[in-house]
C-alpha cells in the first residue's frame, strides 16, 4: 500500500517504512509522532483518489532525524565596483519515517 500526501507545500509518495525528508517540522528528535492528514491519493489492491483529500486516511510518522541539508552559497558582485559579498545557507530538515497509513 502507499499514498501521496501534501506537507510543507511538496508532495510525496510514500510506502510504510519509508524514510524521507521534508521541510523543518516541530518534533523532538528521536521517537517524536507527526501525523499527516492532508491525503490526496491512497493505492494499493484499490485506488481512492481524493477530491482534494481521501476522507479519513491518515499517515502516521517519526521523527528520525532534524538535520540541514547542504550548504547552498549565494554570491553577490556588481562589476567594476569592487563589491563582492559571499553568504551561506544551509536549510533545515527533518527526516521522517512513515510507521502506517490508514484508510
Amino acid at each position: 500500500m502507499f499514498a501521496v500526501f501534501k506537507a510543507g507545500g511538496h508532495q510525496y509518495r510514500v510506502s510504510q517504512g519509508d524514510q524521507i525528508t521534508v521541510d523543518f517540522l516541530d518534533g523532538k528528535v528521536e521517537g517524536d509522532k507527526i501525523q499527516f492528514s492532508d491525503i490526496m491519493l491512497v493505492g494499493g489492491d484499490q485506488v481512492v483518489v481524493g477530491a482534494p483529500f481521501v476522507k479519513g486516511a491518515s499517515i502516521e510518522a517519526v521523527v528520525r532525524k532534524q538535520t540541514h541539508n547542504p550548504k547552498v552559497l549565494v554570491f553577490k558582485f556588481k562589476r567594476r565596483k569592487d563589491y563582492k559579498r559571499t553568504r551561506g545557507h544551509k536549510q533545515p530538515v527533518t527526516v521522517l519515517e512513515i510507521s502506517g497509513i490508514k484508510h
